[in-house]
């Protein structure tokens, strides 16, 4: 019987718990509000178990006198919960009629007594969901079955794209809302490097970003408090999000004052940024109107934007962020790299002025809410000689004004979650290995163009070409057709063939066989 209690108790995977817990939610709420009631009941278990460990430490080191004292929570970055806001609270009064006020309550007095979550919790939200008590304690359960000890993972994110991508819901769809997959973001980090500066995303999604980035930095014996965040998101259910999934790892951010389109409320104006990074909604149409933002001072110097496409919206705000040696890397469809009319002028001035550094196209399947392949735009405000410290190390830049990086990614990449793909931690060193290689002076040792994968254009070669940034108009491509032995080929094939027929020509004796023994001939 123990045994059975024990399996029973089990936890299962994230994916697991979050199918089941979405399970207990049919019929009693809209599709679209799962992800808002499985979220902060897994905020509020992931707060809790955070909360339990560093109690248990503080236990350990201090003893028991020292477990309800606040400071010794703050300076662990962890958020210290009242009795009444504990998940252990929650689920021994998981069947209890009052059960949604109780949680209610609990997020409530987490939000109160940390202003980092100002904002970000829902108000008396599961009271007016009036939710049946079986229902919510069901969910409750499943809820505790899921292991929050994953450090390495933007693991709100990730909870949040899973009910995107799940239930195909058109208010993520085209809008920034999905969160950007971790060997992107790593593989982006690993290019930019942000160890100390400022860091910037002007559409920040759930903050993932920002949360890959700190580790990226930590990993790398860097310290976190070298990086200040700057951030806005224009969805109000996605700003929370992000503050609460920074709060709860312990990283400061500015947010803006509230959620709010970059384009038309700029929270941050006057920011100058070392290092941004973003992913912005693929091809964002009609965001802005006719007559709107034409003087705005971010497009000047360049045609304004198009309403049309707002691909090269985000391109010139990015740019006007960038400090003096700022460095930017950004996701967008690919059908940036070619667009003609306004587009094509924009790119031909990004192009002229040495701020494109480094085109890189990315493989398919990256993403859970979209199957297209996408492109990493890496921009640099400096590309002359310069020699930099950077995390204790002295890095000797050479000039490249006048030349592009193209890299082709498709060929990489490993199957993740049975339909997806992910960039491994090899096939990211590579890339950010030749990428570094081709910044630094004496390349010519370390750096080669490789067909198919990389290839360093010239200013007039891109001239030539139109300023288009298609990789593989530059990067050279092997026709294998060439290389193939035509009758070795053909035989080959005329033995599959005749095996084949063979095969057939057996079946069809057998089955004719069949019939006759049952009494049934068939005369051909």
């Amino acid at each position: 019987m123990a045994k059975a209690a024990e399996k029973q108790k089990k936890e299962v995977t994230m994916e697991e718990a979050l199918w089941k817990s979405a399970d207990k939610l049919r019929g009693a709420i809209e599709p679209a509000e799962y992800k808002h009631v499985v979220l902060s009941l897994f905020f509020l278990k992931f707060a809790s178990d955070k909360f339990v460990k560093c109690r248990e430490k503080i236990i350990k080191n201090h003893g028991e006198k020292y477990a309800d004292m606040k400071p010794f929570y703050t300076q662990e970055n962890v958020f210290y919960l009242p009795e009444e806001s504990r998940w252990s609270y929650i689920i021994e009064n998981a069947k209890q009629d009052d059960i949604a006020l109780k949680i209610d309550t609990a997020l409530f007095t987490i939000e109160k007594n940390n202003p980092a979550l100002k904002g970000a919790l829902p108000d008396n939200y599961y009271s007016r969901l009036h939710f049946d008590t079986a229902k919510l304690a069901s969910l409750l359960d499943e809820i505790n079955r899921i292991n929050t000890d994953d450090e390495e993972n933007d693991i709100i994110g990730r909870v949040y794209e899973y009910f995107l991508s799940k239930f195909a819901l058109a208010e993520g769809k085209g809008k920034g809302e999905f969160y950007t997959p971790k060997c992107i973001v790593n593989l982006i980090a690993e290019m930019l490097e942000p160890y100390d500066g400022i860091l910037y995303d002007p559409c920040c999604g759930s903050g993932g970003m920002f949360v890959q980035s700190i580790k990226f930095v930590e990993a790398h014996s860097g310290n976190k408090k070298n990086v200040s965040i700057y951030g806005q998101e224009y969805t109000n259910t996605t700003f929370k999000l992000a503050k609460m999934n920074l709060a709860i790892r312990g990283i400061s951010a500015n947010l803006g004052e509230m959620a709010a389109n970059t384009f038309t409320n700029d929270q941050h104006k006057d920011l100058k940024a070392d290092y941004i990074m973003a992913n912005p909604p693929f091809n964002q149409k009609e965001w802005r109107a006719e007559n709107e933002l034409v003087d705005d001072p971010r497009w000047r110097g360049y045609e304004v934007p198009p309403t049309s496409n707002a691909n090269y919206g985000w391109i010139l705000n990015i740019v006007s962020k960038l400090s003096q040696n700022g460095v930017a890397g950004f996701l967008l469809a690919n059908g940036a790299l070619s667009d003609d009319g306004t587009e094509l002028k924009i790119r031909q001035r990004l192009i002229e002025n040495h701020l494109v550094e480094a085109i890189i196209i990315l493989p398919r399947n990256l993403f859970y809410t979209t199957d297209i392949s996408v492109t990493l735009w890496i921009l640099n405000k400096n590309k002359k000689a310069r020699v930099v410290e950077q995390n204790g190390q002295l890095k000797h830049y050479r000039n490249r004004e006048d030349e592009i990086l193209f890299m082709d990614l498709r060929q990489m990449g490993s199957p993740y979650e049975k339909k997806y793909i992910e960039l491994t931690e090899d096939d990211r060193a590579k890339v950010a290995e030749v990428y570094h290689n081709w910044q630094q002076e004496g390349y010519e040792q370390t750096y080669q163009n490789v067909p198919e994968f990389c290839y360093s254009a010239s200013f007039d070669e891109v001239k030539e070409k139109g300023f288009t940034l298609v990789p593989s108009r530059y990067i050279k491509f092997v026709n294998r057709d060439e290389n193939i032995d035509f009758d070795a080929k053909m035989k080959a094939l005329q033995s599959e063939l005749k095996d084949l027929l063979v095969q057939e020509e057996k079946s069809k004796a057998d089955l004719l066989n069949v019939f006759k023994e049952l009494g049934y001939e068939i005369e051909l």
